[in-house]
């Protein structure tokens, strides 16, 4: 059996060293790489399986972690495999750059330990979920909310919600990324149909009108300000 690894692509060593030494009770083989290009190679060779998770610096020799990011959602074999970006460009603006060109997750140095470990954690949770059965993937839930993928419905307490064709797309794409940050510019992507144009504002009057129609669930919807959207993940 492979043996599970996390890929650190982070260019100051003593810092990978860090993040290696602080995730080492997960008990996977660390793979670090000090070179964006170096990283690339790696991961389209034969080398490269069973990756659980990446973690990427931006600002990298050869390639940047952004055009990396860009690759892993673009490979077929790495497509799905969370992706937490680590990095000291902190603005609103450079956040949204590295959600929008993949990554799950975003934490700025000097970063909090206690607070790597839990986001760490809280991936490799999603990528265990990512591997439900094939039966259950078209059923998706959060507690007594049930969205059926095959049917085009959704449900509380067995009380069918009726929803816009936008209201649902957006809850869908929610809960099939459950605690990941959306952007309006990846919810736009998402809900896009035709010639009709959905802007950013016309994202926030369907989340309006979405946490309307969940009445008590509205506020698993959270706001990230200047960023967008998550729905709270639940155990």
């Amino acid at each position: 059996m492979d043996i599970e690894k996390i890929v650190i692509i982070e260019d100051e060593q003593e810092i990978s060293e860090l993040i290696q030494s602080q995730i080492a009770s997960f008990n996977f083989t660390t793979v670090p790489f000090f070179d964006g290009k170096k990283a690339l190679d790696y991961i389209q060779s034969s080398e490269a399986k069973n990756i659980q998770l990446f973690i990427i610096d931006r600002m990298l020799p050869s390639v940047n972690g952004l055009e990396i990011c860009k690759f892993i959602r673009f490979y077929n074999t790495t497509k799905t495999t969370p992706i937490l970006m680590l990095t000291a460009l902190s603005t609103p603006e450079q956040i949204v750059e590295g959600l929008d060109a993949g990554a799950d997750d975003y934490m700025t140095k000097p970063f909090d330990h206690a607070i790597l470990l839990a986001r760490v954690r809280s991936l490799l949770r999603r990528r265990q979920l990512s591997n439900r059965t094939e039966e259950n993937k078209n059923i998706l839930r959060h507690k007594e909310l049930v969205l059926d993928m095959d049917q085009c419905k959704v449900w509380i307490d067995n009380q069918i919600l009726e929803l816009t064709l936008s209201e649902y797309k957006i809850l869908c794409c929610f809960l099939l990324s459950p605690g990941k940050v959306l952007t309006r510019n990846q919810l736009v992507e998402y809900i896009q149909d035709g010639p009709v144009h959905v802007t950013d504002r016309t994202i926030d009057t369907h989340i309006f009108g979405l946490r309307k129609k969940l009445g008590e669930y509205a506020s698993i919807i959270e706001t990230i300000r200047g960023i967008g959207y998550r729905v709270i993940g639940h155990d």
